[in-house]
């Protein structure tokens, strides 16, 4: 059984999702100690709990340790298996680190898979959806799987209700990728939304964006989305931007902010553009938050892939670690936390 150790390097739940993810798709059996042994709160969160007992049904798991606050987990996954899968997150615990967890393990399934996820869309310290559909999901079709996501209803913090629909169909290998600079900018879309709130909230923080962006590109187009106050499909108050830059080499380049009490819509929509452009200013094939999601799937590819990373986070250096661990991946990273970086990874060319 394969040990990782919970507190590495940025020690939270990025650890806990990585690890689950490639056990899933191994089938290896792990157990992860010292679950966020550094954090105010140690151990296990609902949220957390979420992704890990979703991919467990999946796998037909055996877990010991799933509960609120514990330190220790065994995971022992027993078959992949596709079909049609409902989860209820809880309030607005975070869809896309579910996804997070389970696409690894998905993509690589012999069947596909449908899922329904009820819970945040749009919460702090993780990928929006919008960003999800379109960033991540178009990056990752470009090795073989067709990842489609639907969000169906925004959940915002602290209430959630959010539902997504996502269906993968799998591929039977990884295809490696080479993409390292980004290229010439073919232009530059968004969605901006408010839901509960005055229209012009969505409409104030993409005219600030579009504003900041500047003359970047003649190709600026940035949906607005707005819901009234007395609808009652969603259930609180929200608002964010996601802003996502494609280039002529095929690259895409993402960035998003969120509404908060007190905080000016145009601040959002500034927010998010300067994001954008610091991310572009690297130059690099894609940004921070898809670079350190993709290290899992290149490591199990078909072939040797190298891609440029805008900016190399504590996110990305665990994620090498987790799966230099579990998979014995040869992964080499060019480049220091802060800066832009190059990912050299030889796959394992992993099929079940």
């Amino acid at each position: 059984m394969i040990e990782i150790d919970g507190s590495y390097g940025e020690g939270g739940g990025q650890i806990l999702r990585t690890s689950i993810a490639l056990s899933a798709v191994t089938l290896k059996p792990i157990r992860i100690v010292n679950i966020r042994a550094g954090r105010p709160k140690p151990g296990l969160r609902k949220q957390h709990i979420a992704g890990i007992e979703l991919v467990g049904k999946i796998v037909h798991a055996d877990v010991d340790g799933l509960s609120v606050g514990s330190t220790e987990l065994t995971f022992r996954p027993t078959e992949l298996r596709g079909g049609t899968y409902k989860y209820d997150v809880g309030t607005a615990g975070s869809i896309a680190l579910v996804l997070q967890a389970v696409i690894p393990a998905a993509v690589l399934s012999s069947e596909p898979i449908e899922l329904e996820l009820r819970g945040g869309t749009d919460v702090a310290w993780s990928p929006p959806i919008d960003y999800m559909q379109n960033v991540f999901a178009p990056i990752i079709g470009k090795m073989g799987p067709k990842l489609q996501i639907i969000q169906k209803k925004r959940g915002h913090y602290p209430r959630g209700g959010g539902i997504v629909s996502c269906s993968i169909n799998p591929t039977k290998e990884l295809s490696p990728m080479e993409m390292i600079e980004f290229g010439g900018i073919a232009g530059i879309r968004g969605i901006s939304h408010c839901v509960r709130l005055p229209s012009h909230v969505a409409e104030r923080q993409a005219k600030a964006a579009r504003n900041t962006l500047g003359n970047i590109t003649s190709r600026i187009d940035i949906a607005v989305e707005s819901y009234s106050r007395d609808e009652d499909l969603h259930l609180g108050p929200g608002s964010g931007i996601v802003l996502w830059a494609k280039s002529n080499t095929g690259s895409i380049v993402g960035s998003d902010a969120l509404g908060e009490r007190g905080k000016r819509a145009e601040d959002v929509g500034i927010e998010a553009a300067k994001r954008l452009l610091d991310e572009l200013a690297a130059g690099k094939a894609v940004d921070t938050h898809t670079g350190d999601m993709l290290v899992p799937y290149l490591a199990l590819a078909a072939g040797d892939s190298r891609v440029g990373i805008s900016r190399v986070s504590s996110h990305l250096e665990t994620n090498i670690w987790v799966t230099e661990k579990i998979l014995g991946a040869d992964i080499s990273l060019i480049g220091k936390e802060g800066s832009h970086g190059e990912l050299v990874v030889r796959g394992l060319d992993f099929s079940l």
